[in-house]
């Protein structure tokens, strides 16, 4: 498996992945997926911005993506950051989401972010479990702020110190 920079060929798995997720978990909040054109714009006003973006390749194809973003638009959220991550539903459970996150944690530091967030709607344990495993720890629950698939969700946040200072002394 290769982890590089995303591409604008790359828009169409993306949105493929992505589609998937809207139609068929909590993970996303949205109903309605984003067409090509939107991932494009996506993985292009991303990459402007000098923050990762990423897409995990085995055989030629993608399997699964990940970016980072600042996590409030607010000129005091400048070196915090929000990850997303996506794997195909039929590459889950082979490591590519462990090796994505880990591969977008050091590309967050060294852009320049100090804190990285994750936002984990419906608090799906796989996503928890993922976070947890690479270094993140559990920071807040929102509960039934979502409502999806005729049932109330929570949102998990977790957060990585991206400085290796922590927090001890707060």
């Amino acid at each position: 498996m290769e982890i590089r920079p995303a591409r604008d060929s790359d828009a169409q798995a993306v949105r493929d992945i992505y589609a998937f997720h809207v139609a068929h978990s909590t993970a996303t909040f949205d109903t309605i997926a984003p067409d090509v054109q939107a991932w494009a714009e996506k993985i292009a006003a991303v990459t402007a911005r000098g923050w990762p973006f990423f897409v995990a390749v085995r055989e030629g194809v993608v399997v699964g993506y990940c970016y980072a973003t600042q996590f409030r638009d607010r000129a005091a959220y400048a070196k915090t950051c929000e990850d997303s991550i996506y794997v195909a539903e039929a590459a889950r459970g082979q490591g590519i989401g462990t090796a994505l996150l880990m591969a977008l944690v050091a590309a967050a530091r060294e852009a320049g972010f100090e804190q990285m967030v994750a936002v984990i709607g419906g608090g799906e344990p796989a996503s928890v479990a993922l976070h947890r495993k690479c270094g993140f720890v559990h920071t807040g629950r929102m509960r039934h702020v979502g409502f999806k698939f005729g049932r109330k969700l929570d949102t998990v946040y977790m957060q990585c110190d991206l400085t290796g200072e922590g927090w001890a002394n707060d």
